[in-house]
């Protein structure tokens, strides 16, 4: 059973500081866990977490991670700018992009970022926007083609992903960075999303150790890191068995003795780029109940909708619902939960087995401190909500208002229409 990091009364009070809806996060289990993965890679001196911002990207929540020397994981030039806005800066910024812009690379390259490139035919590119030298450190990510599978089957499609270079094509980057200038190199592999298993990581680590010996072997290039990415995912259903980031941080361990160490190539640091583990279970929408409907089915109206949280109307990904003060009910009532677009995939639950709801309930729907907020949008005139932090001492903080009429239109005003009518 999933619990809500939040009861009833606390969820009120809030509610009647910062009108609903908004996403709720919880400082103390966010430190908590950041405090698990770095004991988890402990052993290895040179480990460094860069927080995926796509995830939760908010410079409050970054400079909290920021507080345990992790670093961002930037994939714009907005992105690169709330890395800068958070303090974080220099080879704590990971800029992981792909069709990158010229001004992208050229930013980054001034914040002193570490340059991850998506494709071999972006060396020239990149050499150019920074000015013409490229920086003495730079990755290069790896597709290894094919699918990915594990010991409970196929886990994703690398082969149908835009990202990253072909075997043969890393190893050609290597070496023409390497007479380009570059000194210290980094590889980067993104295989599989949202794994809820503890092999993902030690496995995919052990195809880049042994990867990483042969390129260091055979291009003479030094493999200063090796970067996994993210993939460690969250249990998002309360049936499943959430990842052990223990066992997780030792199945890498291992992996690095047997192949790196054994090569003489004990001093690679080990880098992580997750965003769901970091922030998924952290975070929650709060939305209140406001309409029920009795047609063919049972509905219950909530005054979010899938602007304020997109994942279940995109792919139909479930997110778990807690009706506060209700957690003890039986579950004996079935309900779709709806958002009000002029959309019929704006429900945020379907067919789902819920306790009795009345008008004015709030529901605390679970895990959406990563890619919640962030994928946002503004359909049907809708607004995107507030994002407050739920503090340490149990004090609520707003770190992003709620979006207003004005912000909407605000890119309206060179027709200087008078939209306040």
């Amino acid at each position: 059973m999933k619990k809500a990091f939040v009861t009833k009364e606390q969820a009120e009070r809030i509610a009647s500081q910062f009108p609903t809806p908004f996403h709720l996060y919880d400082e103390q289990g966010i430190r908590a866990n950041a405090e698990a993965v770095k004991k988890a890679f402990s052993w290895n001196p040179g480990f460094r977490e860069y927080f995926a911002v796509k995830a939760t990207p908010n410079p409050v929540i970054l400079d909290i991670l920021g507080q345990y020397d992790f670093g961002t994981d930037c994939s714009s030039l907005t992105e690169l700018m709330l890395s800068k806005a958070a303090g974080i800066l220099g080879d704590r910024i990971m800029f992981s992009s792909n069709d990158t812009p010229a001004e992208e690379y050229t930013y980054a390259n001034e914040l002193g970022a570490i340059i991850n490139l998506d494709d071999i035919t972006h060396i020239d590119f990149c050499e150019k926007a920074c000015g013409g030298r490229l920086p003495e450190t730079m990755s290069c990510r790896f597709n290894p083609g094919g699918v990915f599978q594990m010991s409970n089957g196929i886990m994703d499609n690398p082969g149908d992903a835009k990202y990253g270079m072909t075997e043969a094509q890393l190893f050609d980057a290597f070496r023409i960075l390497k007479e380009k200038g570059v000194k210290n190199f980094g590889i980067h592999a993104f295989l599989a999303s949202n794994t809820v298993t503890n092999e993902y990581y030690p496995q995919l680590a052990g195809q880049l150790f042994e990867l990483a010996v042969r390129l260091q072997k055979e291009t003479g290039a030094k493999i200063r890191f090796i970067n996994l990415s993210g993939g460690v995912g969250i249990p998002y259903r309360p049936d499943q068995e959430p990842n052990d980031i223990a066992a997780i941080g030792e199945g890498v361990h291992q992996a690095y003795d047997a192949i790196l160490t054994a090569a003489g190539m004990g001093d690679v640091a080990i880098y992580t780029e997750m965003g769901r583990y970091m922030m998924g279970p952290y975070g929650a929408l709060i939305t209140r109940v406001i309409h029920e409907k009795h047609i063919y089915k049972e509905y219950i109206g909530v005054d979010a909708c899938a602007v304020n949280l997109m994942r279940p109307a995109m792919y139909g990904a479930y997110h778990h619902i807690t009706v506060l003060g209700k957690e003890d009910a039986p579950l004996d009532h079935v309900y779709d939960v709806t958002g009000s677009l002029c959309e019929n995939n704006d429900k945020f639950a379907i067919d789902r087995e819920l306790p009795r709801i009345e008008m004015g309930d709030l529901l605390f729907i679970h895990d959406t401190g990563a890619h919640g907020f962030s994928m946002g949008y503004n359909y049907n005139g809708k607004l995107r909500s507030a994002e407050i932090l739920l503090q340490s001492d149990g004090t609520p903080r707003m770190i992003r208002r709620a979006e207003t009429p004005a912000d909407y239109f605000s890119t309206l005003d060179i027709l200087g229409l008078d939209l306040e009518k």
